[in-house]
């Protein structure tokens, strides 16, 4: 098949998309399918033998807190294009507009390419925006993976949030309503849970025949344990680990910390690494644990590459995921490949992926005290970390391959194709 991929924000250290994206991509090309990428910015690394298309954005959401302005220190005309402008107004006022405004250059982008290019499907990762139904219009079957609803990042935002200000900031920021008008129109949809399809389903009201559950891989060959690195590390002192964005409300690291305020008071020696990249734009995390006295105990990494990522998973004894709701979980399932024991809240999709007790603990979600009493444990459990860190890796070669997760995409194309053609 010829087979349309799109990402409005196609890197890797954007989130689980720009993973999605490679990883997928990667799969369809080696089974034999031929496949474009039309992406925006920050831009991807490619596999080999994918086409890509790069449309251009101001890419304001990254660049907002660096203290210049890019449109007049880099191209001080670029902001004079109806795109542009619709980017830099919307901006300012809160809203995150690049979802709407890449989907309607993605159209464009198509409707150019189509006099070269005869496309089977078009696949759009998370973007849910406008121009999709656009693109309808070009006879073209569309299809989207929901990797969760924005509705609930909005509330996790506003239910952690304590400035007014702010809890209207979030209100504008994410289009629910734009999402769920176009989610209902596309041809299928694919999410990457069974709890991430009921949410989907409840949220943009999409009937149960148009969702199919695939869920993402993992690239075991990639992510595995470093032998040694565990020989150099401080004798008595717990090594923890939580990889994801600190300013993303729904990833619980309020709750984290609070759990360690617990253990510190009770002179449990540990340090916690926090793989992300500290925008002090949003002080979310940096005022949380200066409130808690948690200095001495937290270290951020900054953007790290994937094999720094392998090497930090495998020198900590726990991995965390403490977040209010995840559409699948990515870096629990990460690391239980590196064999790392993971502690998850019972939350979203994370009991999909952490069986509690075999390959993991689930704990109650926005419960600290669940959560260091589970940290102290494992802790003090050196048979017990070894025993869920191997039956994790276990887990996730056993139930979470990309290549499986290629194939039933395609199960799906096949299915939007042909609509009397039942699902494999």
């Amino acid at each position: 098949m010829k087979i349309c991929l799109l990402c409005y924000r196609g890197n890797k250290y954007c989130g689980g998309q720009g993973i999605y994206l490679y990883y997928l991509s990667r799969e369809l090309r080696r089974l034999g399918h031929e496949v474009d990428i039309i992406v925006g910015p920050p831009y991807p690394d490619v596999p080999e033998g994918v086409r890509v298309h790069y449309l251009e954005s101001l890419n304001l959401y990254d660049r907002r807190y660096d203290g210049k302005s890019p449109l007049f220190h880099e191209k001080p005309f670029h902001l004079l294009t109806p795109f542009n402008i619709c980017e830099f107004a919307g901006n300012k006022l809160g809203m995150f507009p690049e979802m709407l405004t890449f989907s309607l250059k993605a159209h464009l982008k198509i409707r150019e390419l189509l006099s070269t290019h005869r496309y089977d499907v078009i696949h759009d990762n998370q973007c849910l925006a406008y121009g999709l139904l656009l693109i309808k219009t070009l006879q073209i079957p569309v299809v989207a993976t929901i990797h969760h609803p924005l509705p609930i990042d909005t509330r996790a935002n506003l239910a952690q949030e304590t400035s007014v200000w702010k809890k209207l900031r979030q209100l504008l920021l994410y289009p629910p309503l734009m999402q769920g008008i176009v989610a209902r129109h596309l041809d299928m949809v694919v999410t990457d849970s069974k709890s991430s399809a009921l949410e989907v389903s409840q949220e943009f009201k999409i009937p149960e025949h148009k969702i199919r559950m695939v869920y993402p891989g993992i690239d075991t060959d990639l992510f595995r344990n470093v032998d040694g690195l565990g020989v150099a590390l401080e004798k008595g002192l717990g090594r923890l680990i939580v990889v994801g964005r600190t300013s993303d409300r729904k990833k619980g690291i309020l709750f984290l910390l609070q759990a360690l305020q617990l253990l510190k008071r009770d002179n449990v020696a540990l340090k916690l690494t926090l793989v992300d990249e500290v925008n002090h734009g949003d002080g979310f995390a940096l005022d949380l644990i200066r409130k808690y006295g948690l200095e001495d105990l937290v270290t951020f990494t900054g953007r790290v590459t994937t094999e720094e990522l392998v090497r930090e998973y495998s020198a900590a004894q726990i991995a965390i995921t403490p977040s209010v709701y995840e559409g699948f979980g990515l870096p629990a399932a990460e690391a239980m490949a590196c064999e790392v024991p993971v502690i998850a809240a019972r939350a979203g999709a994370l009991p999909e992926v952490v069986e509690d007790g075999k390959s993991g603990i689930l704990v109650p979600p926005q419960d600290p005290h669940a959560l260091a009493k589970a940290i102290k444990r494992l802790l003090d459990d050196e048979p017990l970390r070894r025993r869920l860190g191997g039956e994790g890796r276990r887990r996730v070669t056993r139930c979470f391959s990309w290549e499986q997760t290629a194939r039933q995409i395609i199960d799906l194309y096949e299915k939007v194709r042909r609509p009397d053609r039942p699902l494999g």
